[in-house]
């Protein structure tokens, strides 16, 4: 028998024990704006570096904290949190995972440059004990700490020296570096391909721990994430089967995706806010006809605003029934939620003239609302300029590349924006309070407050928030601040998005609250 004919026997002998490729071929209008996994507290780059990089602990199929890179933990005193490591896990590269790596990540995590600091709220540092053991030393007391390290994610030290990506990228500032490029993490799924704006690919990690451990049940060894900002041409791409799974689907088209017999649609809540914000900080308004004074300065104007907004009219037509209106940035499902804080204000366009006119403004004046060019942001900016010009108020939507937006309102560069907010990452209320709330200026305080807006008693009550460990106590807490902040409104919430995914029948995706597809739990039959 020639080598050829014994070559291609033993091909055959194992052809049944080696596992098919199964590629997903996935859809959504975003693109990562960073692989870098400390960079930016973005939806759109931790839908690719939850799949890449790991945390300690992590969720659940019923989104309660597991153990993951962390097999056990305790409280050796009030200040410290001590981890015991899993054995056995490699980065993609091959280096094993011990301390070191967890201890320059935390240290990572913590710069100035991270927009991450949240996810080790009230750490000061992090220890090495052994190889395999850690502490967090904390500079006080976080009842919600194992929530928060849900969104810690441990990047590999050697190869962050190697590649000089020992702080995070600038992401504020449009830095290009090697690790918002190009990652090295334990996860299930490590990076192939990356071209901006055109696609992502990334293989499955065949060393991943999690495969021995039990906790794969998909079967995908490849995925090609695709950028298709068209909504027409994601739809097309599906139906015709050139995409699998598309995250995104315009919700005008679900029910035309229903009655195809080659789709199907799978629905969820997700712990997810639309809103409007304002910059409550300068005195003159950037963007406006009001250049010697800035309207949004008055309580009245704001709530004008949240009264002009016809939260049902935005369900039924730009959300088309995928959506459900709210009075909160919390949400069901989030620690701390509460009824009673969750109090819509209502629409009321005589009330809305009523205010601005006592505020000074009874003919309305002109501003200009951002929004990114990403939907339902996009069609609700146009939406809202419609309501608002009811009420004498003239918003000039400016809808702007996405990849180019936050780093614009990072810089308040803007008076009025629409945004979102997911609190289904740490499901705890501290998470969204703590960046939308309190006072900017502090580390990890008021990170996404890009309207700068400021009250004493708002963040006192966040003080407490932090530290207090009683479940009752912290809902009521909760609750104050989201009275306090219905009073004053500094940002308005819109509605909760209902999100639907598009899929070939034979794709099965479980849905998560925070709108994230794991791919080790997708299979392609």
């Amino acid at each position: 028998m020639t080598l050829r004919l014994v070559l291609a026997a033993a091909v055959l002998a194992l052809a049944p024990a080696l596992a098919p490729a199964k590629l997903l071929r996935y859809a959504s209008q975003d693109d990562p704006l960073t692989l870098d996994p400390h960079a930016a507290n973005l939806a759109a780059s931790s839908r690719t570096t939850q799949n890449i990089y790991e945390t300690l602990v992590w969720r659940d199929k019923d989104w309660k904290v597991v153990p993951w890179l962390a097999v056990r933990w305790s409280q050796p005193d009030e200040k410290t949190w001590r981890f015991h490591l899993r054995d056995g896990v490699t980065f993609h590269d091959g280096a094993p995972f011990t301390a070191d790596d967890v201890v320059f990540s935390a240290n990572r995590a913590l710069s100035p440059l991270s927009q991450m600091r949240v996810s080790l709220q009230g750490v000061a540092r992090a220890v090495k004990v052994d190889r395999l053991t850690v502490d967090l030393v904390m500079a006080e007391p976080n009842p919600a700490l194992l929530a928060h390290l849900t969104q810690f994610r441990i990047m590999n030290r050697a190869w962050s020296e190697k590649n000089g990506a020992t702080q995070p990228q600038d992401f504020k500032g449009k830095e290009d570096t090697f690790a918002s490029r190009n990652t090295n993490g334990t996860g299930a799924y490590r990076l192939k391909e990356r071209q901006p704006d055109v696609r992502t690919v990334l293989l499955r990690h065949d060393a991943w721990w999690g495969r021995a451990a039990g906790v794969e049940s998909g079967n995908v060894t490849e995925v090609v994430m695709l950028p298709i900002k068209s909504n027409a041409t994601r739809v097309a791409a599906l139906l015709s089967g050139e995409v699998d799974f598309v995250l995104d689907p315009p919700t005008q088209d679900v029910a035309r995706l229903r009655q195809d017999p080659g789709v199907k649609i799978q629905e969820g809540g997700e712990l997810r806010v639309q809103y409007l914000a304002f910059d409550t900080h300068r005195d003159e308004l950037l963007y406006g006809s009001e250049r010697t004074k800035n309207p949004f300065k008055d309580a009245r104007v704001r709530r004008a605003v949240a009264h002009a907004i016809d939260a049902d009219a935005i369900r039924a037509k730009v959300m088309r029934g995928f959506s459900r209106p709210v009075g909160a940035l919390i949400t069901p499902g989030v620690a701390g939620y509460s009824a009673e804080g969750d109090v819509r204000v209502p629409y009321d366009r005589a009330r809305a003239k009523a205010l601005l006119a006592e505020a000074g403004y009874p003919n309305g004046f002109e501003v200009t609302l951002d929004a990114g060019n990403i939907q339902p942001a996009a069609d609700i900016a146009q939406a809202v300029a419609a309501m608002l010009a009811q009420v004498g108020i003239r918003a000039r939507p400016n809808i702007v590349p996405q990849a180019n937006y936050f780093p614009k309102i990072e810089r308040f560069d803007t008076s009025f924006y629409v945004l979102s907010w997911g609190g289904g990452v740490t499901a705890d209320s501290l998470y969204t309070l703590q960046a939308l709330y309190n006072t900017p200026g502090k580390k990890g305080e008021g990170d996404f407050n890009m309207g700068r807006w400021s009250d004493p008693a708002t963040d006192a009550l966040l003080a407490r928030l932090r530290v207090e460990k009683d479940e009752a106590r912290r809902t009521a807490i909760t609750r104050d601040i989201l009275k306090r902040a219905a009073a004053e409104m500094p940002l308005v919430p819109i509605h909760q998005p209902l999100i639907p995914w598009a899929m070939r029948k034979n794709v099965t995706a479980p849905f998560s609250p925070v709108n994230v597809l794991y791919f080790h739990r997708a299979r392609v039959d």
